[in-house]
């Protein structure tokens, strides 16, 4: 037991710190707080165990416990199989129009996630000349300009000829990246639709496009630090669930 207490104890002291480095970064989302819960969860399994309250507790609220653990964790393990099905999708060629979903726009540029979709829009691009793009998302608080304009002007200085590029700059989430963008162009069950996002957000782009259409829809995945991988891969699960329910 005292090795699982080990155990407990290092993942409590990782999700903390880990939770701070998140908060670093700036993103502009609340998703350091998965990992401050996470501290907190296994400081209390740490607890619990070190002071051998468990036998304490009546066994019905044990048995609760340990269901609801379990089905989360299997409900977790369900979403991380369902990302890495998408996780190094490439697409098809070919594609009449690839949405670009928005991300955070700093003032010198794209963030380094938005930046790595763009880059990906642009090897598709220079490799598919006929293929046009539309670049999403609206204009955040801590934003100076819309992500649809700035993936735009991105675009631009990579090369890519305006007229290839159309620009959504209302949406607030995924969901609406994908259903506005839609709605500025006409799509027919017969075209090709490629959807750029970061590697761990494909799968449900993809789920939430094919909402929308019955055109071929596939996902073009993009680069994504390994050090925003855990609270990328965590977060998304919960946004699996919630486009589901």
């Amino acid at each position: 037991m005292r090795k699982l207490r080990l155990v407990y104890a290092l993942f409590a002291i990782l999700s903390a710190l880990y939770s701070i480095a998140v908060y670093m970064v700036g993103s502009g989302t609340f998703s350091f707080i998965i990992w401050v819960f996470a501290a907190i969860f296994f400081g209390f399994l740490y607890l619990m165990d070190k002071k051998k309250l468990w036998p304490k507790v009546p066994k019905a609220i044990r048995l609760v416990f340990r269901i609801i653990v379990a089905t989360g964790i299997g409900i977790f393990i369900i979403c991380q199989g369902c990302i890495l099905t998408q996780f190094f999708s490439k697409g098809e060629t070919g594609a009449d129009y690839i949405i670009v979903l928005g991300a955070q726009m700093k003032d010198w540029g794209p963030s380094v996630v938005y930046k790595a979709r763009l880059d990906s829009a642009v090897d598709y691009l220079n490799s598919n000349p006929d293929t046009k793009v539309i670049v999403t998302g609206g204009q955040g608080v801590n934003e100076s300009i819309s992500e649809g304009e700035g993936g735009k002007i991105y675009l631009i200085e990579q090369g890519i000829s305006e007229d290839r590029i159309i620009v959504e700059s209302e949406s607030r989430d995924t969901d609406q990246n994908i259903s506005n963008a839609m709605n500025l162009v006409e799509v027919s069950d017969d075209m090709k639709i490629g959807i750029v996002t970061n590697n761990f957000h494909v799968f449900r782009g993809v789920m939430i496009a094919k909402r929308y259409t019955d055109a071929d829809v596939t996902g073009i995945a993009a680069y994504t630090e390994y050090q925003y991988l855990p609270n990328n891969m965590v977060r998304e699960s919960f946004g699996i669930l919630k486009d589901i329910f």
